[in-house]
């Protein structure tokens, strides 16, 4: 059972969520200007509350610098492959942060659980993970991993709280309901996970998360505290001044174009009566 957290006030959660992402702009900033790796792994069980952390973690940074890899189920010739060959081609080249929305982790838990890797595979999987590991960290890559840790009855009211959203039904899968009956099956796995995987060279980092908002705010900010970037100075930007008016363009009539229909003007017309 995850620890009780204090409550945040809606003000307070606003004000250090914006401080955090300005925080991050930097992390970005001099991840750009020194080349630096960075790869931060989540993992959890469904309904944890991951999406909405990288949601807040990328909201303010460049897709060109921050990219989020959520690969779907694996084709067939994928699963021909070296196991870590299809993450391997989503890490970061100099510069760039990959945010991976479940990883190579997935054999250790939903591969596990529902049977779709052999115990021959898993077995392997626990023994070259950590070293897998230690040569990413060894070349230099920046490695993080979290595990959001959620409770039963939390998740269950999420999966409700989905279940009436037709906005958000979506995120229920197969894979998500048969989590429900298969909840110690998947604590096992998780426990087994850590016992070989919780290594120095690449530890895991646990979320507390049935509070969303402190799950967000606690996450991001030891994120931040595990990376020593600093405050990049950037040229100071001037905009250029408007030209002279031209004295020979004129834009085409409007009626040679093809607009969208003006469907704001329709709901505020409607609003004023």
């Amino acid at each position: 059972m995850s620890k009780k957290t204090a409550k945040l006030s809606k003000k307070a959660y606003e004000a250090e969520l914006f401080r955090l992402q300005g925080e991050l702009v930097k992390l970005q900033e001099w991840t750009k200007a020194t080349g630096a790796r960075i790869v931060v792994i989540f993992e959890g069980r469904d309904a944890a509350g991951k999406g909405g952390t990288i949601k807040r973690l990328t909201e303010y940074l460049s897709p060109r610098t921050a990219r989020v890899a959520a690969l779907p189920a694996p084709t067939e010739r994928e699963k021909s492959q070296w196991y870590y060959q299809r993450y391997v081609q989503h890490l970061p080249a100099a510069g760039e942060i990959v945010i991976f929305d479940r990883s190579w982790y997935n054999r250790a838990g939903v591969e596990r659980v529902m049977g779709f890797c052999t115990p021959q595979e898993y077995s392997q999987f626990m023994r070259q993970t950590p070293i897998f590991e230690q040569m990413l960290v060894e070349e230099g890559i920046l490695l993080r991993k979290y595990w959001f840790s959620v409770s039963d009855g939390e998740q269950l009211k999420r999966f409700r709280s989905r279940l009436k959203d037709p906005l958000r039904q979506w995120k229920l899968s197969p894979m998500d309901l048969e989590s429900i009956s298969r909840w110690e099956e998947y604590s096992r796995a998780k426990d087994e996970m850590l016992v070989h995987t919780d290594v120095p060279a690449s530890p895991w980092f646990i979320v507390e998360s049935d509070v969303k908002k402190a799950a967000r705010i606690n996450m991001l900010s030891h994120l931040l505290s595990t990376i020593p970037y600093t405050d990049v100075p950037r040229e100071k930007i001037h905009l250029p001044a408007r030209p002279a008016p031209s004295t020979g363009y004129e834009r085409p009539p409007r009626e040679l174009s093809t607009y969208v229909p003006d469907r704001a003007a329709e709901i505020a017309a409607g609003n004023d009566g």
